[in-house]
């Protein structure tokens, strides 16, 4: 082991410390390194430190693109989305969606439920019908000694719906659940939720130790621990867009709106059907989602974890968007689980993270689903019309040309050059790199 790359106390080193100890230790040019990473913090003192306190260990910023999907009509409310990714074929192919959309109706969305899981795992070894008797009031008792954390939450119209008993004992011995369902207003609720779980499991200890109905070994109960599930199956937002398939139009290639609707509606069902094809199809709405959730502070991972365990529901991995063809109506739609909060944490924090919703009228959370099922929905509508038509990596390599020109350095000229000749010629790197080379020598 090099010891010069392990350090005992680095978190207790200033910032300037860190990055220093980090480049002579891990670069071949330090001070070049240490200015580069310095050369990110924000101009203003104040807004670094909140940046440095989002995480630990901070030495930097690493910037992301923020930009902007206008458009979008969504319930006949017209919005600008905000959007944060480094894949700029993204934001494009939302915002053709949305143009598409927007002379067709619109996007339509409505939330089917906004339930939050927790649950406590315990074990004990008591009598289970003794145990199945009790319960309800176990429950009342679990619910009155939590209410001075629930108490703001109820006057906001959320707290405790529920607590079930599960039964797990035939797959581990001893081991029994308690699944809690929240309601959290316009908070994700995740410390909500957390508090109120731990603060269960201190009550069900202390309901059986000192309950005269649970004797001897019945007064013992082991708590595993305590947590919020990510996947919540009952917070669901159903975004859809819908029109005669006559007024879709005409698509590149002279393919009439007839043939794009077939082609559209096998795709969608091939991702239905094939889990291979069912993961990149899922993606590509992820990359509209995940987009929003970033610009807007909210947690893409947990939404992300809870999507694709929703995707495997039934057995196997499968298409979160679908699609009909019935009486020449076309329609196309996707039912997304979402957890997301437009209060508390980073949304309250994050300087651009407000702007963002400012940006969409300050919606609550529920409107902030509806908002960002759509970016989804639209994502996935551009990526599976691009592919049914003229292939996916045509609009693709277009809009990554500009990269690859920075990449090779390429001047204002040189840009402009390339810009005009690839404008009817397959992008790829070796090409671009091969039409600037002969531009170089003349």
């Amino acid at each position: 082991m090099n010891k010069k790359k392990t350090i005992t106390g680095f978190s207790k080193l200033s910032k300037r410390g860190k990055i220093k100890w980090i480049v002579e230790n891990f670069f071949k040019e330090p001070d070049k390194v240490m200015r580069e990473l310095q050369s990110y913090w924000h101009s203003n003192e104040e807004q670094q430190k909140i940046l440095d306190n989002f995480s630990e260990n901070t030495i930097s910023n690493f910037p992301m693109p923020f930009g902007v999907a206008p458009n979008f009509v969504i319930n006949a409310k017209p919005y600008c989305i905000p959007m944060v990714i480094e894949e700029s074929s993204v934001v494009a192919a939302a915002s053709a969606a949305a143009k598409f959309w927007m002379t067709r109706g619109g996007f339509k969305t409505e939330i089917k439920s906004t339930i939050k899981l927790g649950q406590v795992h315990f074990l004990w070894y008591g009598d289970l019908a003794k145990l199945n008797y009790y319960f309800e009031d176990i429950k009342k008792t679990l619910i009155k000694e939590c209410f001075v954390y629930t108490e703001s939450m109820v006057k906001r119209g959320g707290g405790i719906l529920d607590i079930e008993l599960i039964n797990l004992t035939e797959q581990e011995e001893g081991l029994f659940q308690l699944m809690a369902s929240f309601e959290t207003c316009d908070s994700m609720g995740a410390n909500f939720i957390n508090t109120c779980l731990e603060q269960f499991s201190k009550s069900l200890q202390n309901y059986f130790a000192n309950s005269d109905k649970f004797l001897g070994k019945e007064k013992d109960v082991n708590v595993i621990m305590s947590i919020l599930s990510n996947y919540t199956p009952e917070c669901i937002v159903r975004a859809s867009v819908e029109c005669p398939i006559e007024d879709l139009g005409k698509f590149q290639n002279g393919m009439t709106a007839e043939e794009f609707a077939f082609r559209f509606h096998k795709a969608v069902r091939i991702a239905e059907i094939d889990p291979y094809r069912a993961t990149t199809h899922n993606k590509g709405i992820y990359n509209g989602v995940d987009a929003v959730v970033i610009a807007t502070g909210n947690d893409f991972r947990a939404i992300e974890s809870c999507g694709h365990t929703y995707a495997g529901r039934n057995g196997q991995y499968a298409s979160l968007s679908h699609c009909t063809i019935d009486d020449g109506q076309f329609r196309f739609w996707l039912d997304l689980p979402l957890a997301v909060g437009t209060v508390g944490g980073l949304t309250s924090l994050h300087p651009i993270a407000k702007r963002s919703l400012e940006m969409l009228d300050n919606p609550n959370a529920k409107e902030l689903m509806c908002i960002i099922a759509a970016a989804g929905l639209a994502q996935n509508f551009s990526a599976l019309r691009s592919l049914v038509t003229t292939g996916i990596q045509q609009g693709h390599m277009k809009m990554h040309l500009q990269n690859i020109l920075n990449q090779l350095k390429a001047s204002k000229d040189e840009e402009m050059a390339a810009l005009e000749h690839f404008a009817e010629e397959i992008v790829s790197f070796s090409a671009v790199k091969q039409f600037l080379e002969k531009l170089r020598m003349g």
